[in-house]
């Protein structure tokens, strides 16, 4: 039976990716994975690893010496985080302002740590008083926090928190899967111990891959925690009672497969180091200040341009990420009939969300790759056609034109 014409290759419709996430990737980025594999201990291979931990100590503004990749999603890099860091009856403390924080509650409890939570309406973010009273009463072995979650559009202010925590004996870890490279973030000013990003937003890349940082406090509890698998062990090494729950995530032996002694943990992943190697070259080459503002700049010209069309912004505006920004859905008005013509008429996706906002707004993002004029002004163009179609437009052209006003003023 001959194969159907259909099915002989992948070829995905246009689409203009606006929405929270993933968005199109680069095409330095693409061209970049389509390169050819080498073996893991092929000393090109070996080089770019070697390279792309120098990329991102300059994305996540560290000096930390275990800045390196976690081969999947950024999931992958929270699991493996949360796990190698915490072990069973651990407490940790979650603020949690979003779907995310409650996702990182859940892979804390499944790593069997006594998780507590203090909780704000989404919307909203916590002050530094509010999370700092938190840990005084908890005494977590770690904070865990969401710098920004999608699900709101919001970034969770970190200043003072990392001095909070040094105080207190309290490791300190954040997921800027959302945020990096999009909003101003420093690990080592912030006194981060663990990081953890994913490459599909600001970063410009497809998921797959994520980022990660651990400051030599983190490292030396991951590495307190150390196990050498069986088959690769020495006669001197032991399996300890306390080790990572998780040999895929096991941080302490990926660290060893990092590092100079190259010492077998998996197969690295070599075209998805290849696409994050080249997401973070490509903002070392434009410069993080002036990637971050780009973000900016477009966020704020998609943010007056939704306004000119009438529409109302959720949450708290102080605490709005750069990138990201959340529509009121009008009254009278479906929005996933609105997301479905936006698709079908325009081939431009914008996002629905999640939990108590399902239904009440919609997400439209500007990052990496798609953080660009053109970009923004067709999206605006197309939602002010589509809902002109469904009875709720502004005045003909205000949104588009309320952006000119952005870029005019930026000089863009």
């Amino acid at each position: 039976m001959s194969t159907p014409p259909d099915l002989l290759q992948i070829n995905p419709p246009p689409r203009l990716l606006m929405g929270p996430g993933p968005i199109n990737a680069d095409p330095r980025v693409l061209r970049a994975m389509s390169a050819q594999l080498v073996g893991q201990y092929d000393p090109a291979m070996t080089a770019y690893m070697t390279e792309t931990m120098g990329l991102y100590r300059q994305v996540f503004r560290t000096a930390n010496e275990q800045t390196l990749l976690i081969d999947g999603t950024s999931r992958a890099g929270i699991e493996a985080a949360i796990l190698s860091l915490v072990a069973p009856g651990d407490r940790v403390l979650v603020p949690v302002f979003g779907r995310f924080g409650h996702l990182l509650r859940e892979i804390a409890e499944r790593a069997g740590a006594e998780v507590h939570v203090i909780e704000r309406e989404w919307g909203t973010v916590f002050t530094e008083r509010e999370i700092e009273e938190a840990v005084v009463r908890v005494k977590p072995a770690l904070l865990a926090v969401v710098h920004g979650d999608t699900s709101t559009t919001l970034a969770q202010p970190l200043e003072g928190l990392g001095e909070l925590c040094a105080k207190h004996g309290v490791l300190f870890y954040t997921d800027v899967t959302a945020s990096l490279a999009g909003n101003a973030f420093d690990a080592d000013a912030l006194g981060l111990d663990a990081v953890t990003a994913g490459l599909q937003k600001c970063l410009g890349g497809p998921s797959g891959s994520a980022p990660a940082t651990f400051s030599a406090k983190a490292v030396e509890r991951i590495e307190s925690r150390k196990s050498i698998e069986a088959g690769i062990a020495g006669s001197s090494d032991e399996i300890r009672e306390s080790r990572i729950r998780s040999n895929y995530f096991d941080l302490a032996m990926i660290f060893d497969y990092w590092g100079e002694k190259r010492l077998n943990h998996h197969t690295e992943a070599t075209t998805m180091l290849y696409g994050a190697r080249e997401c973070a070259r490509i903002i070392v080459e434009e410069g993080l200040d002036a990637t971050i503002e780009r973000h900016r700049m477009h966020g704020a010209a998609m943010l007056a341009g939704v306004e000119g069309l009438g529409l109302s912004v959720f949450g708290d505006p102080a605490a709005k990420m750069n990138n990201v920004v959340a529509v009121r859905i009008p009254e009278g008005v479906t929005g996933d009939a609105v997301r479905g013509q936006m698709l079908e008429d325009f081939g431009i996706e914008i996002g629905t969300s999640f939990g108590p906002l399902h239904g009440k707004v919609w997400r439209i993002g500007t990052m990496g790759y798609n953080a660009r004029k053109d970009a923004v002004l067709t999206t605006l163009a197309a939602l002010e056609q589509v809902l002109r179609r469904n009875g709720a437009a502004g005045a003909p052209g205000a949104a588009v034109e309320a952006a000119y006003g952005v870029y005019e003023g930026a000089g863009a």
